[in-house]
């Protein structure tokens, strides 16, 4: 049995609903009136979950699709996160939700989130981006030609299956191996500073993580940030923009240019040690400030 299914964190089963313009993979978990909108970042799916109790326990349902590339979502749906952000607004039409207390961009889920704001202001109430990509230039240029090869089509197989098995089987090792492309801090200080439930939770993530061809076209889009500070100034609801400054995945500025270019957005500073703002020590009064912020009114700034 693996470590995922011995931590109770098995994948969650997903639909697949056909629209006018392709296939889409998602989950829906229905859990009141009131819906959340989840994009996830490189190597997430559908499937897998990460910081949704922030909304579940507010008593929120959670739609998270896979975007194009990801899980059953072929490439070619959407294509752009323009055009996923319409194939999204058309899922919801589809699945009779008519209304999203919030759009959440988490990583590389963000210049979608922000396209889905703009572009469908009549079904967005709110804008939450975590650890976003935001309109400056990503990755770096190091890490877009190693991930080229890693995260290829024809070695991403292979290149997750070694990931697999090492935070399988020295957990230790492969922590600090992932880690490390994610905080600027020492890495044994963050595996150390992490949490025993924190370490069974990030070991049975990575243990399922998966590329897809979904990466390397992020790669491709996210680096032109045009679009995205079109569709932010755009942007009529209130946003809060959630970053730490230990990030080395998405550096802060990037939140810092989210926040400058959202007419209305609230910049929120975690003290996590990495990308995973949602294993900082600060995390329950984030969550606080989230909470409020999903039932201030007005939804819309003018």
């Amino acid at each position: 049995m693996s470590n995922a299914r011995r931590h109770g964190l098995d994948e969650h089963p997903t639909e697949l609903a056909e629209l006018a313009a392709g296939s889409v993979e998602y989950r829906f978990d229905r859990r009141g009136p009131v819906t959340v909108v989840i994009f996830y970042g490189g190597h997430m799916r559908a499937g897998l979950s990460l910081g949704e109790e922030v909304f579940t326990e507010a008593g929120c349902s959670v739609l998270a699709p896979s975007r194009p590339g990801y899980g059953r979502t072929p490439v070619s749906t959407g294509g752009t996160a323009d055009g996923f952000a319409d194939v999204t607004a058309a899922l919801c039409a589809q699945l009779g939700i008519t209304e999203v207390a919030a759009v959440v961009g988490v990583s590389g889920g963000g210049p979608t989130s922000v396209a889905m704001a703009a572009r469908h202001p009549i079904l967005v109430r709110r804008l939450i981006l975590q650890s976003a990509v935001g309109p400056l230039p990503w990755p770096d240029r190091r890490t877009r030609l190693g991930a080229r090869i890693v995260f290829a089509p024809h070695t991403e197989r292979v290149s997750w299956a070694l990931v697999h098995s090492l935070v399988r089987y020295a957990p230790g090792a492969g922590l600090r191996m992932l880690l490390r492309e994610l905080t600027l801090l020492p890495v044994r200080d963050v595996v150390a500073g992490l949490r025993p439930e924190d370490r069974t939770r990030l070991v049975a993530l990575f243990s399922r993580m998966r590329s897809g061809r979904g990466f390397t076209r992020d790669l491709k889009e996210l680096a032109t940030t045009g679009d995205l500070v079109g569709h932010a100034g755009r942007v009529s609801q209130p946003a809060l923009v959630i970053a730490t400054r230990q990030d080395a995945a998405v550096r802060f500025a990037h939140a810092r240019a989210l926040a400058a270019a959202l007419p209305h957005a609230e910049l929120l500073e975690s003290r996590a040690d990495s990308h995973l703002v949602w294993f900082g020590r600060d995390w329950p009064l984030l969550t606080e400030r989230i909470h409020s912020f999903l039932s201030e009114g007005p939804s819309r700034t003018s």
